[in-house]
């Protein structure tokens, strides 16, 4: 068996969305390639040895069990997966990705495929200022210098600056920065399912209504216009109450929050089934609640048509909601949307899960899972 080695590695972007491209390349390095214990700031450069934009560049440290060939054959893979071919051609063009290795432990190699330490090495501010924030004192095999005395011989010009932008060593870590993420949705979106997978998957603290304990809910949908405003009410004290003391106790073994609503789903179900002075009244009580609770840092809701919603609520088998009528699940996601338009400060990701099945196909969870990551992190906090 292998032993367990440091590689160096550096990875640059400057097509398409290139804060995504650079995270996205260390979550499949640390899925396929190994552990990254160490990841630098983010810097912003001129291409080098060509005309183009910019560039976003970073560098990690990598804890591996391959061997640097196995390794650049799975560099070339991830690299391909995020959009990029090498070609045949020689001299530099603008890439969505490019990893390069830059040492891999103390090695000195050189094939027709791959030279250790990297060639271009001691030329490049824009690997050598990274790789400062990480390894500041790792001595070029070659050269005997480290990177600190490499830097200062640098003789390139090109403008290299630090930027604020952030980058995660791994997804739960991505996760854990939300602090605090609601999942929301009309009745029968799936929205509690999900909860409980990301939960699991990223060690999150479940918040999870407690819808099934309400004796108003089978009498309303037998009774709506008699029993709306004491099922909303009832509603609305239990969520602040919950919501408050979930929200508010801090568990220790646990990375974020989540939860499978968000309190504000009380004044969007209520103004769809009070009459209007109730609504009011209602509100009122409501802003002042609202003032009080915890707000999430992302708020994910997953879209389904009605009748695929209406399917969902059958194949549950609720029996209370088997009478639910199209027209109120209308009016619910309407309510939804105009909540959103309201708030455009509100972080808001809107998924149409109407062709997805995350329950039963990996892929699916999978490709939600990449929209909120990628969502998150652009997000300036």
């Amino acid at each position: 068996m292998n032993e367990l080695k440091k590689a160096y590695i550096s990875i640059g972007s400057n097509l398409g969305n290139r804060l995504q491209n650079l995270q996205n390349a260390i979550f499949l390095l640390d899925a396929e390639v190994g552990r990254i214990p160490l990841v630098s700031k983010v810097y912003e450069s001129e291409s080098w040895g060509f005309d183009a934009d910019d560039f976003l560049n970073a560098c990690i440290v990598i804890e591996t069990y391959l061997t640097p060939q196995e390794v650049l054959g799975k560099i070339f893979s991830i690299e391909k997966k995020l959009g990029r071919e090498r070609g045949l051609k020689n001299g530099y063009a603008s890439r969505t990705i490019d990893i390069d290795i830059i040492y891999f432990e103390k090695e000195i190699l050189q094939t027709d495929e791959l030279t250790i330490p990297h060639p271009n090495l001691r030329k490049r501010k824009f690997v050598l200022l990274p790789l400062a924030d990480i390894a500041p004192q790792f001595y070029h095999p070659i050269y005997n210098k480290d990177t600190r005395n490499l830097i200062q011989e640098c003789k390139d010009q090109t403008r290299v600056e630090k930027t604020k932008l952030k980058l995660y060593k791994t997804k739960k870590e991505l996760f854990a920065s939300l602090n605090f993420m609601a999942i929301e949705g009309n009745i029968g979106a799936g929205k509690t399912t999900l909860a409980h997978k990301i939960a699991e998957d990223f060690n999150g603290k479940l918040v999870l209504e407690r819808f099934a304990d309400n004796p108003f809910l089978p009498k309303f949908y037998e009774d709506q216009g008699r029993y709306a405003f004491p099922l909303e009410m009832s509603f609305l004290a239990d969520r602040y109450q919950q919501f408050t003391d979930d929200t508010s106790q801090f568990d220790l073994f646990k990375n974020f929050m989540v939860s499978d609503y968000d309190i504000y789903k009380s004044l969007i179900f209520a103004q769809v089934t009070l009459q209007s002075d109730e609504f009011n009244l209602y509100r009122k009580l409501f802003n002042l609640m609202y003032k009080e609770v915890q707000k999430p840092r992302i708020y994910v809701y997953l879209y389904q048509s009605t009748e695929r919603l209406l399917e969902n609520i059958k194949k549950r088998g609720r029996t209370y909601e088997q009478s639910i009528e199209s027209t109120y699940l209308d009016k619910i996601n309407k309510g939804y949307f105009d909540f959103f338009k309201s708030y455009p400060e509100q972080n808001t990701l809107i998924i149409d899960v109407g062709d997805l099945d995350f329950v039963a196909h990996q892929q699916d969870y999978d490709a939600i899972l990449g929209k909120i990551q990628d969502f998150a992190i652009d997000l300036k906090f």
